[in-house]
């Protein structure tokens, strides 16, 4: 009974070791939009088990402001990361789930038009600038100004305002069909959300509506620069890059493997090391985002503004 009891434990620990591999193979290889999914999820299930657990032993669990996104500027030089961090936190579940059919749908479109680096950038800035006008709005205006020191925002809900505004605004006669009204124009869509945002600025969420305001606008903006030639979202992609580096930078103990039919030979048997999975999927990564800098390079400049290099990289993935 023992020995059976223990076969049952270590078959369910390599079953959860195998859909943990599983998942970490599927987030390395999706796509950037993908990853923004992954990443709201696994938050999600992990703070909601976080809750579950913490509240067995405190009665009104509070761990979620300290990656919430405070109103008080005082509260902000403390938790510098809350800026960041907010934009993935959600506690509810038709909050995460809209948040992130929204994201799924609109990013779709927005791909269409765009590189996988530019809707990352813009999800991140499009947060941050959702964070600031809530911050500001917060601290200004004295209907709210009385709730700053206790006001937290949480939720992707500004950094897809920020995406959907931007292909918008970007390609103003773009048509989606809508259930029970049928075929409309995206920018009509985001002119109605935007309004119902600005009417509720009062409301139980005024923050939450303030966010989403702010998003739009830095979306309409992102979209009016580069049709001007300029993308604002260049110096936080080459941020972005750094710090996932950074954290990919970790010791690897090489294995080196030699022919064994030349084992005897002092100079003739080559030492090589087989690439990893991890390996593999980090080379494609960084493959992929050249070629999505190229492809950028040529919407905005030319065939003829890209290097011989450039040029090379380019018709060598047409071939793959």
């Amino acid at each position: 009974m023992a020995l059976c009891l223990l076969y049952t434990g270590e078959k369910r620990i390599e079953t959860m070791a195998g859909i943990f591999t599983e998942i970490k193979k599927r987030f390395n290889a999706g796509s950037v939009l993908e990853k923004f999914i992954f990443i709201n999820t696994g938050a999600f299930i992990i703070i909601r088990l976080l809750y579950a657990v913490t509240a067995l032993f405190i009665k009104e669990p509070s761990f979620l402001v300290y990656v919430e996104m405070p109103s008080s500027i005082a509260l902000l030089a403390y938790r510098p990361w809350a800026i960041i961090t907010y934009m993935f936190v959600h506690f509810d579940f038709l909050h995460i789930l809209f948040n992130m059919l929204w994201l799924y749908w609109f990013g779709k479109i927005f791909l269409i038009f765009f590189t996988p680096r530019q809707l990352g950038g813009l999800y991140v800035m499009g947060g941050i600038a959702g964070a600031a006008l809530f911050m500001i709005a917060y601290n200004i205006f004295p209907y709210l100004k009385q709730y700053s020191e206790n006001s937290f925002l949480a939720g992707a809900s500004a950094s897809v305002m920020a995406i959907v505004f931007a292909v918008s605004f970007y390609q103003k006669d773009y048509k989606i069909n809508l259930l029970f009204i049928g075929s409309i124009k995206l920018i009509y869509l985001a002119i109605g959300v935007f309004l119902l945002d600005l009417f509720a600025i009062t409301s139980d969420n005024a923050g939450g509506h303030i966010a989403h305001i702010g998003g739009s606008l830095f979306g309409i903006l992102f979209a009016g620069l580069y049709n001007r030639g300029k993308d604002i979202t260049g110096y936080t992609n080459r941020m972005i890059d750094k710090f996932v580096n950074f954290i990919r930078k970790k010791p690897t103990f090489k294995t080196f493997h030699s022919d064994r039919a030349d084992s005897n030979s002092n100079n003739n048997n080559k030492a090589y090391r087989k690439e990893t999975d991890d390996e593999y999927i980090r080379r494609k990564n960084e493959e992929r985002r050249m070629i999505d800098e190229i492809l950028d390079k040529l919407k905005r400049s030319g065939y003829e503004s890209l290097s011989m290099n450039e040029k090379k990289r380019l018709f060598d993935a047409s071939k793959n």
